[in-house]
């Protein structure tokens, strides 16, 4: 009965596999990266189902196996949050009134300029965005809390490992404010728009269309003091984050990212960042003052590989981070920077092992102050 099912599953797999090369042979080839290949940082390899400690920083390798932390778990006789849900609707918007790239197209590249995608087919569209609010069984009311903001939401598991870190006194009673994302993905998309454009814009939504329904339907207050802030997401939602508290550095200090979309995705085209969110690591990092962000990262070793129509070579997403860890650690940021082994993009099992070691590290600094509110 075993073999037999090993070999049901190996069929089943096989065929996958199959499928996915006849859709896009360049995702079935996505290579395995080797963490000391040459041009990679100088990394610390930790024995199998370890993980960094959050007194830590720098650069760590992890893997291949990946067990959930007991964090990531519910646990009995631990008090648990309020989850608050509600809906928003693209016609209540003044920012984003919504758009939307017709089904099965992408874009061309620019003759002319192959960093430059042109999409023809994204036209106005309606959308609705689910947001979700997690409020700790610990919060009292009155008091503005800290706050950490999530892409493409709502984040059950970050709801999860919260509960049991702030039992754990390992991180404040925070607000957990997971947002979804306007719908579809990359070029001419609402969710494309929102997290891959390199401006202020989608932090200023936050800001002004998110946070005061947030404290208006959970019946809260929420810190302004940007060291009580944190963003965080995986893919392009990673990248946000980061975007978020680079453009608006007044408002958060601190970024957590799960295979950051820091890749040559912004459309529409902006010649004062050419290449999307790689002009972080490629020159924004480097020729800018050092900003007071403590950021969080993770790779897989099976990230992304996305040559495409633009073959413009700022589309690998490993590298893409490499690059960042590159200019954290010259720019002397606090950052830690995780390379998983055995880890496809944005991997569940790696942010089940890693999100509470994460959260910790990222807040460990934390020191509340009085702001005016």
């Amino acid at each position: 009965m075993k073999l037999t099912k090993i070999i049901n599953r190996t069929i089943v797999f096989g065929m996958l596999c199959c499928l996915i090369w006849s859709i896009n042979p360049a995702i079935a080839q996505i290579p395995i990266r080797d963490p000391h290949r040459p041009g990679y940082v100088s990394a610390k390899e930790l024995p199998d189902g370890a993980i960094p400690s959050p007194d830590s920083s720098g650069n760590f390798i992890i893997g291949p196996t990946h067990h959930p932390a007991p964090e990531s778990i519910v646990q009995a006789n631990v008090p648990q949050g309020t989850i608050i849900r509600f809906t928003m609707d693209s016609k209540d918007s003044k920012i984003y009134p919504g758009i939307a790239r017709e089904p099965n197209t992408f874009g061309t590249a620019d003759p002319a300029n192959p960093a430059k995608l042109i999409v023809t087919t994204s036209h106005p569209a309606p959308y609705t965005r689910q947001v979700a609010v997690y409020v700790p069984k610990q919060y009292v009311a009155g008091t503005a809390a800290p706050f950490i903001v999530g892409a493409d939401g709502p984040d059950n598991l970050l709801f999860t490992v919260l509960d049991n870190l702030i039992a754990q006194g390992k991180v404040p009673a925070m607000v957990a404010i997971s947002i979804g994302n306007g719908s579809g993905d990359a070029q001419g998309s609402e969710r494309g728009l929102e997290y891959d454009t390199m401006s202020g814009v989608y932090a200023e939504f936050v800001e002004n269309e998110i946070l005061p329904q947030v404290e208006r339907h959970c019946q809260l207050k929420l810190t302004k003091d940007p060291a009580g802030r944190a963003a965080m997401g995986g893919s392009s939602g990673g990248s946000c984050a980061l975007i978020m508290a680079w453009y608006h550095p007044e408002w958060y200090h601190r970024v957590l990212t799960y295979s950051g979309t820091y890749i040559n995705q912004q459309w529409p085209y902006n010649p004062k960042t050419p290449h999307g969110a790689w002009e972080f690591h490629e020159h924004m990092m480097q020729k800018s003052p050092k900003k007071p962000l403590r950021i969080w990262m993770e790779v897989g070793d099976q990230d992304l590989f996305n040559p495409n129509v633009m073959r413009d070579d700022m589309h690998d997403w490993v590298v893409a981070n490499e690059n960042m860890a590159k200019v954290l650690a010259a720019k002397g940021y606090p950052y830690q920077f995780v390379f998983a082994r055995n880890a496809r993009h944005v991997d569940d099992q790696v942010k089940k092992q890693t999100l509470p070691e994460a959260l910790e590290w990222l807040w460990k600094d934390y020191h509340p102050v009085k702001v005016a509110q």
